[in-house]
């Protein structure tokens, strides 16, 4: 079988069979294009003729090449995405061998994830005040952003029959996995108040359409236009630091941890499949216990020498 057509066949398989998102498909398929390149310049066109030397040379060959050299992280994405492939092509009979299974992607140093003040987040909501219908519309989806910990993904993909019950949101996250998630009061009465008096000014200009957020022209809000949304919002709020849709996901789960929820409900809120991916967020709160003991005790730091 040539390269191609495995990679069509493996494609295929992660969307249909195993139900991934289009954007994560999309992810897949920009990482396999950069693993069949690599074989194309080695002169491999059929899977039989892949070597683990070429798995073995990926790596660095992705880290040093002349334009748009990727990072540590980037590279180990791409080198999982090649590992799943190869896995994939083990298991449904199509080589002898899985060429990629000693080829491990170099250790990444752990990122905690950036989380902005109570007071920030505040801040940033209060620049979306205001009474025009993008102004409605943009405290909306920042406050449903904060509220639920949704990912920006999730948000913009949002019907209006979505909002159940008018306290709680239905989500969809990776895989398609549903979580019916609290919408808080906040963010209740902004979506109430952008449905009755922004979304009906948009819906006219476009096709009809069931997304709750819409933009100017009537179509729904891209992902794309929800991150100018956060970065307009975060220019006027004056918070000196870069704003990201995650910003908020991650706020969200920092603050709900501080507040002393329990690490499993903060896993089920956010949609992670693994409690190990919630923790890491106990890292966050604990560092910011430590911050405050270490200012506030009077015995946390050590006593200057007498004179």
């Amino acid at each position: 079988m040539t390269i191609e057509e495995a990679l069509d066949r493996y494609l295929r398989h992660v969307s249909v069979e195993r139900g991934l998102s289009p954007n994560t498909t999309a992810a897949y398929r920009r990482d396999l294009v950069l693993w069949r390149a690599h074989l194309a310049e080695a002169g491999r066109r059929t899977l039989d003729e892949v070597e683990a030397a070429d798995v073995a040379t990926f790596p660095a060959a992705l880290a040093t090449r002349a334009e748009k050299p990727l990072g540590a992280s980037s590279v180990a994405r791409v080198l999982s995405s090649v590992r799943g492939f190869h896995r994939f092509a083990l298991e449904e009979g199509l080589v002898a061998a899985d060429v990629a299974a000693t080829t491990r992607p170099r250790k990444l140093p752990s990122r905690l994830p950036k989380a902005i003040s109570v007071g920030q987040v505040e801040a940033l909501l209060a620049a979306t005040d205001g009474n025009e219908p993008t102004r409605l519309r943009d405290k909306a989806l920042l406050e449903l952003l904060y509220a639920t910990g949704a990912r920006v993904s999730e948000a913009v993909s949002l019907n209006v029959d979505d909002v159940i019950e008018g306290d709680v949101v239905r989500l969809f996250g990776k895989g398609n996995k549903q979580r019916v998630v609290p919408l808080g009061s906040y963010a209740r009465r902004a979506l109430d108040a952008y449905l009755v008096r922004a979304r009906p000014v948009f819906s006219p200009r476009g096709d009809p359409t069931p997304a709750l957020f819409l933009g100017t022209r009537g179509a729904r809000v891209s992902r794309q236009n929800a991150w100018l949304i956060i970065q307009a919002a975060a220019d006027r709020a004056q918070l000196g630091i870069e704003v990201s849709p995650h910003t908020l996901r991650h706020s969200f789960a920092t603050h709900l941890l501080e507040g002393g929820a329990d690490v499993r409900v903060v896993q089920e809120l956010l949609g992670h499949s693994s409690v190990a991916t919630t923790q890491i967020y106990t890292l966050v709160t604990a560092d910011a216990l430590r911050d405050v003991y270490s200012t506030a005790h009077p015995r946390a730091r050590w006593a200057s020498s007498p004179a």
